[in-house]
Protein backbone atom coordinates (compact mmCIF):
# COMPACT_ATOMS: atom_id res chain seq x y z
CA UNK A 1 0.00 0.00 0.00
CA UNK A 2 1.35 3.41 -0.94
CA UNK A 3 1.87 6.23 1.52
CA UNK A 4 -0.96 8.18 -0.13
CA UNK A 5 -3.39 5.27 0.33
CA UNK A 6 -2.57 5.01 4.04
CA UNK A 7 -3.63 8.61 4.67
CA UNK A 8 -7.23 8.24 3.48
CA UNK A 9 -9.57 7.65 6.43
CA UNK A 10 -12.13 5.61 4.47
CA UNK A 11 -14.90 3.36 5.72
CA UNK A 12 -14.73 -0.14 4.25
CA UNK A 13 -18.12 -1.68 3.47
CA UNK A 14 -18.55 -5.38 2.75
CA UNK A 15 -21.86 -7.24 2.56
CA UNK A 16 -22.16 -9.78 5.37
CA UNK A 17 -24.46 -11.91 3.23
CA UNK A 18 -26.78 -13.64 5.70
CA UNK A 19 -27.82 -17.12 4.58
CA UNK A 20 -31.09 -17.26 6.48
CA UNK A 21 -33.72 -15.39 8.46
CA UNK A 22 -32.51 -13.00 11.14
CA UNK A 23 -33.95 -10.17 13.19
CA UNK A 24 -31.09 -8.03 14.44
CA UNK A 25 -31.66 -4.52 15.79
CA UNK A 26 -29.19 -1.63 15.38
CA UNK A 27 -29.77 1.75 17.06
CA UNK A 28 -29.63 4.85 14.86
CA UNK A 29 -27.06 7.58 15.53
CA UNK A 30 -27.91 11.24 16.06
CA UNK A 31 -26.01 13.71 13.90
CA UNK A 32 -26.56 17.47 13.90
CA UNK A 33 -25.39 19.11 10.72
CA UNK A 34 -26.31 22.74 10.55
CA UNK A 35 -29.94 23.30 11.49
CA UNK A 36 -30.97 19.80 10.44
CA UNK A 37 -31.07 16.95 12.97
CA UNK A 38 -30.45 13.59 11.34
CA UNK A 39 -30.88 10.02 12.56
CA UNK A 40 -28.39 7.81 10.71
CA UNK A 41 -29.32 4.15 10.19
CA UNK A 42 -26.67 3.14 7.62
CA UNK A 43 -23.76 2.60 7.58
CA UNK A 44 -23.17 1.26 11.07
CA UNK A 45 -20.28 -0.74 12.45
CA UNK A 46 -21.91 -4.15 12.24
CA UNK A 47 -24.10 -3.60 9.18
CA UNK A 48 -22.45 -1.77 6.30
CA UNK A 49 -24.70 -2.75 3.39
CA UNK A 50 -28.21 -4.04 2.79
CA UNK A 51 -28.18 -5.19 -0.82
CA UNK A 52 -26.72 -2.21 -2.71
CA UNK A 53 -28.06 0.25 -0.11
CA UNK A 54 -25.04 1.76 1.65
CA UNK A 55 -26.47 4.86 3.34
CA UNK A 56 -29.72 5.79 5.09
CA UNK A 57 -30.49 9.03 6.90
CA UNK A 58 -33.81 9.89 8.55
CA UNK A 59 -34.68 13.59 8.92
CA UNK A 60 -37.72 15.00 10.67
CA UNK A 61 -40.54 15.03 11.37
CA UNK A 62 -40.24 18.73 12.12
CA UNK A 63 -42.18 21.95 11.69
CA UNK A 64 -40.84 25.46 11.24
CA UNK A 65 -42.16 29.00 10.75
CA UNK A 66 -39.22 30.65 8.99
CA UNK A 67 -35.82 29.94 7.45
CA UNK A 68 -34.90 26.68 5.78
CA UNK A 69 -33.95 23.75 7.99
CA UNK A 70 -32.43 21.97 5.01
CA UNK A 71 -29.63 23.87 3.32
CA UNK A 72 -26.94 21.60 1.89
CA UNK A 73 -24.58 23.66 -0.27
CA UNK A 74 -23.09 22.28 -3.51
CA UNK A 75 -20.93 19.20 -2.96
CA UNK A 76 -19.63 16.34 -5.13
CA UNK A 77 -20.46 12.65 -5.55
CA UNK A 78 -18.91 9.67 -7.30
CA UNK A 79 -19.88 6.00 -7.55
CA UNK A 80 -23.41 6.14 -6.16
CA UNK A 81 -27.04 7.08 -6.57
CA UNK A 82 -28.82 9.39 -4.13
CA UNK A 83 -32.47 8.55 -3.46
CA UNK A 84 -34.69 11.09 -1.66
CA UNK A 85 -38.14 10.06 -0.39
CA UNK A 86 -40.50 12.31 1.55
CA UNK A 87 -43.42 11.79 3.90
CA UNK A 88 -44.06 15.49 4.31
CA UNK A 89 -42.74 18.83 3.11
CA UNK A 90 -40.59 19.77 0.14
CA UNK A 91 -36.96 19.49 -1.00
CA UNK A 92 -35.49 21.57 -3.83
CA UNK A 93 -32.76 19.87 -5.89
CA UNK A 94 -30.27 21.63 -8.20
CA UNK A 95 -27.24 20.05 -9.84
CA UNK A 96 -24.29 20.72 -12.11
CA UNK A 97 -26.11 19.20 -15.10
CA UNK A 98 -28.60 22.06 -14.89
CA UNK A 99 -31.50 20.01 -13.50
CA UNK A 100 -33.77 21.56 -10.90
CA UNK A 101 -36.84 20.08 -9.23
CA UNK A 102 -38.96 20.38 -6.11
CA UNK A 103 -39.71 17.01 -4.54
CA UNK A 104 -42.98 16.45 -2.69
CA UNK A 105 -44.50 13.41 -0.94
CA UNK A 106 -45.37 10.57 -3.28
CA UNK A 107 -42.50 11.25 -5.66
CA UNK A 108 -38.83 10.30 -5.63
CA UNK A 109 -35.61 11.99 -6.74
CA UNK A 110 -32.83 9.72 -8.00
CA UNK A 111 -29.48 11.23 -8.92
CA UNK A 112 -26.87 9.01 -10.54
CA UNK A 113 -23.42 10.40 -9.88
CA UNK A 114 -21.51 8.08 -12.19
CA UNK A 115 -17.99 9.46 -12.59
CA UNK A 116 -18.88 12.79 -11.01
CA UNK A 117 -21.64 15.30 -10.31
CA UNK A 118 -22.29 18.15 -7.88
CA UNK A 119 -25.64 19.15 -6.41
CA UNK A 120 -27.37 21.08 -3.64
CA UNK A 121 -30.57 20.37 -1.72
CA UNK A 122 -32.53 22.85 0.35
CA UNK A 123 -35.94 23.78 1.66
CA UNK A 124 -37.58 25.90 -1.07
CA UNK A 125 -38.90 29.39 -0.37
CA UNK A 126 -42.46 28.25 -1.06
CA UNK A 127 -42.95 25.54 1.57
CA UNK A 128 -45.50 24.06 3.98
CA UNK A 129 -43.34 24.55 7.08
CA UNK A 130 -42.93 20.80 7.49
CA UNK A 131 -40.19 18.30 6.69
CA UNK A 132 -40.14 14.52 7.09
CA UNK A 133 -38.31 11.97 4.98
CA UNK A 134 -35.24 9.92 4.21
CA UNK A 135 -32.17 10.05 2.03
CA UNK A 136 -30.60 6.81 0.84
CA UNK A 137 -27.64 5.90 -1.34
CA UNK A 138 -27.09 2.87 -3.52
CA UNK A 139 -23.55 1.83 -4.42
CA UNK A 140 -23.18 1.62 -8.20
CA UNK A 141 -21.77 -1.70 -9.48
CA UNK A 142 -18.31 -1.50 -10.97
CA UNK A 143 -19.58 -1.67 -14.55
CA UNK A 144 -21.77 1.42 -14.04
CA UNK A 145 -19.89 3.56 -11.56
CA UNK A 146 -18.04 5.59 -14.20
CA UNK A 147 -21.10 6.18 -16.41
CA UNK A 148 -22.25 9.72 -17.28
CA UNK A 149 -24.11 11.47 -14.48
CA UNK A 150 -27.90 11.72 -14.67
CA UNK A 151 -30.94 12.89 -12.72
CA UNK A 152 -34.50 11.56 -12.59
CA UNK A 153 -37.54 13.07 -10.89
CA UNK A 154 -40.60 10.84 -10.56
CA UNK A 155 -43.68 12.78 -9.50
CA UNK A 156 -45.76 9.78 -8.37
CA UNK A 157 -44.39 6.32 -7.63
CA UNK A 158 -46.65 3.27 -8.06
CA UNK A 159 -48.70 2.13 -5.08
CA UNK A 160 -50.35 -1.17 -4.17
CA UNK A 161 -53.54 -0.80 -2.14
CA UNK A 162 -54.50 -3.66 0.17
CA UNK A 163 -57.50 -3.80 2.50
CA UNK A 164 -55.04 -3.56 5.40
CA UNK A 165 -52.64 -0.94 4.06
CA UNK A 166 -50.77 0.73 1.20
CA UNK A 167 -47.29 0.01 -0.20
CA UNK A 168 -45.54 2.63 -2.35
CA UNK A 169 -42.59 1.36 -4.40
CA UNK A 170 -39.92 4.01 -5.01
CA UNK A 171 -37.12 1.58 -5.99
CA UNK A 172 -37.20 -1.73 -7.84
CA UNK A 173 -40.41 -3.70 -7.97
CA UNK A 174 -42.86 -5.50 -5.73
CA UNK A 175 -45.66 -7.66 -7.06
CA UNK A 176 -47.32 -5.68 -9.87
CA UNK A 177 -45.70 -2.34 -9.00
CA UNK A 178 -42.37 -1.23 -10.48
CA UNK A 179 -40.71 2.11 -9.88
CA UNK A 180 -39.97 3.99 -13.12
CA UNK A 181 -36.82 5.49 -11.59
CA UNK A 182 -33.57 4.08 -13.03
CA UNK A 183 -31.45 1.76 -10.88
CA UNK A 184 -28.43 -0.37 -11.74
CA UNK A 185 -28.71 -3.24 -9.22
CA UNK A 186 -31.53 -5.56 -8.27
CA UNK A 187 -33.11 -3.89 -5.24
CA UNK A 188 -36.27 -2.90 -3.39
CA UNK A 189 -37.24 0.37 -1.73
CA UNK A 190 -40.79 0.61 -0.43
CA UNK A 191 -42.91 2.64 1.98
CA UNK A 192 -45.32 0.40 3.91
CA UNK A 193 -48.37 1.88 5.63
CA UNK A 194 -50.43 -0.37 7.89
CA UNK A 195 -53.97 0.69 8.77
CA UNK A 196 -55.00 0.80 12.44
CA UNK A 197 -55.93 -2.61 13.89
CA UNK A 198 -54.85 -4.43 10.74
CA UNK A 199 -52.20 -6.88 9.58
CA UNK A 200 -50.42 -6.55 6.23
CA UNK A 201 -48.37 -9.36 4.68
CA UNK A 202 -45.84 -7.95 2.20
CA UNK A 203 -44.32 -10.52 -0.22
CA UNK A 204 -40.51 -10.59 -0.32
CA UNK A 205 -37.92 -12.04 -2.67
CA UNK A 206 -36.25 -14.74 -0.53
CA UNK A 207 -32.92 -14.28 -2.34
CA UNK A 208 -32.76 -10.67 -1.10
CA UNK A 209 -31.58 -9.49 2.27
CA UNK A 210 -33.93 -6.91 3.78
CA UNK A 211 -34.03 -4.27 6.49
CA UNK A 212 -36.82 -2.13 7.93
CA UNK A 213 -37.05 1.18 9.77
CA UNK A 214 -40.20 2.34 11.58
CA UNK A 215 -40.93 5.86 10.38
CA UNK A 216 -44.15 6.78 12.22
CA UNK A 217 -46.70 5.21 14.52
CA UNK A 218 -46.54 1.71 15.96
CA UNK A 219 -45.74 -1.53 14.16
CA UNK A 220 -44.82 -5.13 14.84
CA UNK A 221 -43.16 -7.74 12.61
CA UNK A 222 -44.33 -11.33 12.92
CA UNK A 223 -45.75 -10.48 16.33
CA UNK A 224 -42.64 -8.71 17.67
CA UNK A 225 -43.04 -5.01 18.50
CA UNK A 226 -40.63 -2.72 16.62
CA UNK A 227 -39.06 0.44 18.03
CA UNK A 228 -38.52 3.70 16.22
CA UNK A 229 -34.93 4.88 15.65
CA UNK A 230 -33.83 1.28 15.19
CA UNK A 231 -32.75 -0.46 11.96
CA UNK A 232 -33.95 -4.06 11.87
CA UNK A 233 -31.98 -6.45 9.65
CA UNK A 234 -34.10 -9.38 8.46
CA UNK A 235 -31.46 -11.50 6.69
CA UNK A 236 -32.53 -13.59 3.70
CA UNK A 237 -34.85 -16.55 2.98
CA UNK A 238 -38.03 -14.67 3.84
CA UNK A 239 -41.00 -15.06 1.51
CA UNK A 240 -43.00 -12.35 3.28
CA UNK A 241 -42.98 -9.84 6.10
CA UNK A 242 -46.14 -9.67 8.18
CA UNK A 243 -46.68 -6.23 9.73
CA UNK A 244 -49.37 -5.33 12.25
CA UNK A 245 -50.35 -2.05 13.88
CA UNK A 246 -52.61 -0.99 16.72
CA UNK A 247 -53.02 2.71 15.89
CA UNK A 248 -51.50 2.79 12.39
CA UNK A 249 -47.86 2.68 11.39
CA UNK A 250 -45.46 3.41 8.57
CA UNK A 251 -42.29 1.45 7.80
CA UNK A 252 -39.44 1.88 5.32
CA UNK A 253 -38.49 -1.43 3.67
CA UNK A 254 -35.22 -1.83 1.72
CA UNK A 255 -33.49 -4.84 0.25
CA UNK A 256 -31.54 -6.50 -2.51
CA UNK A 257 -29.13 -9.38 -3.15
CA UNK A 258 -25.99 -9.12 -0.97
CA UNK A 259 -23.72 -6.69 -2.82
CA UNK A 260 -20.84 -8.68 -4.38
CA UNK A 261 -18.22 -5.90 -4.28
CA UNK A 262 -16.26 -4.26 -1.48
CA UNK A 263 -16.68 -0.50 -1.46
CA UNK A 264 -14.90 2.37 0.27
CA UNK A 265 -16.89 5.33 1.56
CA UNK A 266 -15.42 8.71 2.43
CA UNK A 267 -17.43 11.91 2.72
CA UNK A 268 -19.77 11.86 -0.31
CA UNK A 269 -17.72 9.42 -2.38
CA UNK A 270 -18.20 5.69 -2.95
CA UNK A 271 -15.10 4.16 -4.52
CA UNK A 272 -12.98 1.03 -4.64
CA UNK A 273 -9.51 2.37 -3.83
CA UNK A 274 -8.10 5.20 -1.67
CA UNK A 275 -6.41 6.65 -4.76
CA UNK A 276 -9.81 7.19 -6.40
CA UNK A 277 -10.97 9.15 -3.37
CA UNK A 278 -7.76 11.17 -3.27
CA UNK A 279 -8.18 12.12 -6.92
CA UNK A 280 -11.88 12.95 -6.55
CA UNK A 281 -11.15 15.23 -3.60
CA UNK A 282 -8.37 17.00 -5.50
CA UNK A 283 -10.66 17.47 -8.51
CA UNK A 284 -13.36 19.00 -6.32
CA UNK A 285 -10.99 21.37 -4.55
CA UNK A 286 -9.40 22.42 -7.87
CA UNK A 287 -12.85 22.87 -9.51
CA UNK A 288 -12.39 20.13 -12.08
CA UNK A 289 -14.65 17.30 -13.22
CA UNK A 290 -17.79 17.98 -11.16
CA UNK A 291 -19.14 21.15 -12.71
CA UNK A 292 -20.91 24.05 -11.03
CA UNK A 293 -24.34 24.26 -9.41
CA UNK A 294 -25.29 27.63 -10.87
CA UNK A 295 -28.80 27.71 -9.39
CA UNK A 296 -27.54 27.74 -5.79
CA UNK A 297 -26.99 31.15 -4.21
CA UNK A 298 -23.99 30.77 -1.93
CA UNK A 299 -20.57 29.15 -1.58
CA UNK A 300 -20.02 25.47 -2.13
CA UNK A 301 -18.74 23.06 0.51
CA UNK A 302 -15.03 22.44 0.94
CA UNK A 303 -13.80 18.86 1.25
CA UNK A 304 -12.47 17.68 4.63
CA UNK A 305 -8.86 16.59 4.98
CA UNK A 306 -8.18 13.03 3.86
CA UNK A 307 -6.76 11.99 7.20
CA UNK A 308 -10.03 12.71 9.03
CA UNK A 309 -13.00 10.41 8.77
CA UNK A 310 -15.60 12.52 6.97
CA UNK A 311 -19.31 12.05 7.62
CA UNK A 312 -21.54 12.46 4.58
CA UNK A 313 -23.87 15.43 4.37
CA UNK A 314 -27.30 14.74 5.88
CA UNK A 315 -29.25 15.07 2.65
CA UNK A 316 -26.72 14.72 -0.06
Amino acid sequence: MSKREETVATEECIALGAVGRQLDAYPNRDINLGALAVSRALPIRDRRLVGPWCFLDRFGPLTFNEGKPMDVAPHPHIGLQTVTWLHDGEVAHDDSLGYGSVLRPGGVNVMTSGGGIAHAEQTPRDNTGRLDGVQLWTALPDQHRHMPAAFSHVQDVPAIEYPSGIVQVFAGELERAASPAPYYSALLGADVRVHPRHELAVPLNPTYEHAILVMNGDCSLDGQPLEQRMLYYLGTARAEACFASRDGGRVLLIGGPPFPEKILMWWNFVARTPDEITQARADWEDQRRFGEVKAYDGPRLSAPTLTRFAHPNPVS
